[in-house]
């Protein structure tokens, strides 16, 4: 099983240019292969809570119409996408959801992020459930950003025939989980960690980019590097 970590710089409150931008890269690195690709969170509108509070045509449905060239995308390389954004949710707040594309173009699964961190808790309503999928026999878990400081996420993944653990984050280079926390989760649980992250400015601060993997053993298997958008493949399992 081969997954694409992503990374990119979006463009903050344009739903249709990050979508664009999201659709090439399942496109691309579905074409090397990938039957997973991870972005980033809310890569959909870029990491801006209070614009996203400010701005209700940021909130998207699960069955949005403006994901559509994604769902295309997935269903042209044969590749699923795990893209995030902000999502309606029952009680009117969205939530930093991860949306789970098929490779036919259909819902998945979604997880809404579990611990929100600063202004989020203003903004968004926190998930309530872990997130799950199954693809070729293999089992995936997701998470997003905060919550892979709580180290319960990944052992219920692991304890629940997980293989492969998630992270889709908004990290500048001065977070220490790159070493903290991510090659922590994977040997302390015996998971494949696949990081996405972003580039750019944002409301967090500067993100650093080096999406990628580690293995079972805490190891860096893929490093995307810190400066160009794209993608970097990981075998997992």
């Amino acid at each position: 099983m081969i997954v694409a970590a992503t990374q990119f710089a979006p463009v903050a409150g344009d739903i249709a240019a990050n979508v664009r931008t999201v659709a090439g890269l399942v496109r691309a690195a579905g074409a090397e292969g990938a039957r997973v690709v991870v972005f980033a969170e809310l890569c959909l509108s870029g990491y801006e809570p209070s614009l996203i509070r400010d701005t209700p045509e940021l909130v998207l449905g699960e069955d949005d119409s403006r994901l559509e060239p994604v769902r295309e995308a997935c269903r042209a390389v044969s590749a699923a996408a795990v893209v995030n954004g902000p999502v309606r949710t029952a009680d009117g707040r969205p939530a930093v959801a991860s949306l789970v594309i098929g490779p036919d173009g259909s819902l998945l699964a979604r997880y809404d992020k579990r611990h929100l961190y600063g202004i989020e808790q203003e903004v968004f309503a926190p998930g309530t459930a872990d997130g799950r999928f199954a693809l070729d026999g293999v089992r995936f878990a997701t998470a997003t950003c905060y919550d892979n400081r709580f180290p319960e996420l990944a052992e219920r993944a692991a304890a629940d025939d997980c293989a492969v653990y998630l992270a889709s984050s908004v990290l500048a280079a001065d977070n220490d989980s790159f070493e903290k926390v991510y090659p922590v989760r994977a040997r302390d649980y015996g998971l494949y960690v696949v990081l996405a992250n972003v580039l750019g400015a944002n409301e967090d601060g500067v993100g650093c980019g080096a999406a990628g993997a580690w293995g079972p053993d805490g190891e860096r298997i893929a490093d995307a590097g810190g400066t160009d958008p794209g993608f970097v493949l990981a075998e997992v399992g």
